[in-house]
């Protein structure tokens, strides 16, 4: 490979000149759960609110301003508000091409971080027809390319967040990175694993952009057919040959999160460890709570960004509520006559639910005369408690349907 620990650890100075040492912190309750020490290393709480500004920060910097017109990076988000951040320190004009269904949130940061001498080109339905898309504008126009991940100097610079956690806290047990292109996966590999081979390194991926395994299993990058997750941030068609290499070498195993596990930990973060994380941020604590416990500790969670756009935050938010059974939706009939709501929804405040909304409608297809529907969204404590209110309810002569 044409990286290394060696590359990383001189990779430190043009990093931190952007990027500052993120907190690694104990999960108690976690911890209690699981049977030993888990650690959150947050990523999601780095300058540009993701692990993007270290490599962006070493590829850029290590630029000579005077050899080069300006830089180029295609991105989902993070990546351009790295690159428009270092290459406004280094007074290098960058191009950032993205998605048109990037978050405006990443859009509008990123122009915010260049300022000025930052052009944003909107382009592709994908990462990967984006990138395209930048690649042919950089042959075009003599721009030099920051890649996000298939760049040594870029891996080499992610890599230091490995460093950051074997020097504050020794060695872990078990480090879970969240994977797409794989660059934060080959550098703390590079940082970590060639001194400490015995670390378990759980790679994890979103299910609707999961390359990894089959790209294993074929001994060569295989492509998804296509990606599709809420976790824009790892939603890569495949590694490339350079972090597919790193993978083989580094990887014990590989986890795939569905949106509505990645939704739920979003929610457990904001609930539970007081802090915000985007669909790739939470991959980690996803594959941790649902699909994989550590098995070798201290367990490090690499929560790798907190960029998520405060709208999609909402119904993310209500996809975990209804996950956990903290939300639950109740259809109703009813006789169409004066005081058959009030009753109905008496008989909720008895069981000490709260309503959210309420929607009445007389006239629905499948109401019989003389009768109406209503929907009821309600709050309730877990999902035991949306059993037992639905119980109650038909005890009283209110039959729901879910």
């Amino acid at each position: 490979m044409d990286f290394g620990r060696n590359d990383v650890l001189s990779s430190r100075e043009r990093v931190y000149r952007l990027a500052y040492r993120t907190p690694l912190v104990e999960e108690p309750p976690l911890s209690a759960r699981f049977g030993g020490k888990v650690l959150s290393k947050l990523e999601n709480l780095q300058h540009t609110g993701s692990f993007k500004i270290r490599g962006a920060a070493n590829k850029v910097l290590s630029l000579d301003p005077a050899m080069t017109t300006g830089v180029i990076a295609a991105s989902a988000g993070n990546h351009a508000r790295g690159v428009a951040r270092a290459a406004r320190l280094a007074g290098i004009p960058a191009t950032l091409v993205m998605p048109i269904w990037a978050p405006v949130a990443k859009s509008s940061a990123a122009q915010r971080e260049g300022g000025e001498t930052t052009r944003i080109v909107l382009q592709g339905e994908s990462f990967d027809e984006a990138n395209a898309c930048a690649i042919q504008l950089a042959a075009d126009s003599g721009l030099s390319v920051v890649h996000p991940f298939d760049d040594p100097m870029v891996i080499a610079g992610q890599g230091t967040v490995g460093c950051e956690l074997v020097e504050e806290a020794g060695p872990p047990g078990s480090i879970y990175v969240p994977v797409g292109g794989g660059g934060l996966m080959a550098g703390i590999g590079a940082a970590v694993k060639e001194r400490y081979p015995h670390v378990e390194l759980i790679a994890v991926q979103a299910e609707g952009a999961s390359s990894l395994l089959p790209s294993l299993r074929e001994g060569r990058p295989v492509e998804c057919k296509a990606t599709a997750t809420i976790a824009d941030g790892i939603a890569v068609k495949s590694l490339c040959a350079r972090t597919f290499e790193a993978a083989s070498r580094y990887v014990n195993e590989v986890v795939t999160v569905d949106d509505e596990e990645i939704a739920a930990a979003i929610l457990y973060a904001l609930e539970e460890m007081k802090t915000a994380m985007e669909g790739a941020g939470a991959a980690a604590l996803a594959a941790l709570l649902y699909k994989r416990p550590p098995k070798k500790f201290p367990a490090v969670m690499i929560h790798s960004g907190g960029n998520i756009d405060v709208n999609f935050l909402s119904r993310i938010t209500e996809r975990g509520l209804f996950r956990s059974g903290r939300l639950v939706r109740l259809r109703f009939l009813l006789p169409d006559r004066p005081g058959s709501l009030a009753a109905l929804l008496s008989a909720v405040a008895q069981q000490r639910s709260n309503v959210v909304s309420i929607e009445h409608d007389r006239l629905p297809p499948d109401c019989p005369p003389g009768s109406s529907a209503v929907v009821l969204l309600l709050e309730t404590r877990d999902r035991e408690h949306g059993e037992e209110l639905a119980g109650r309810m038909a005890a009283q002569g209110f039959h729901a349907s879910r």
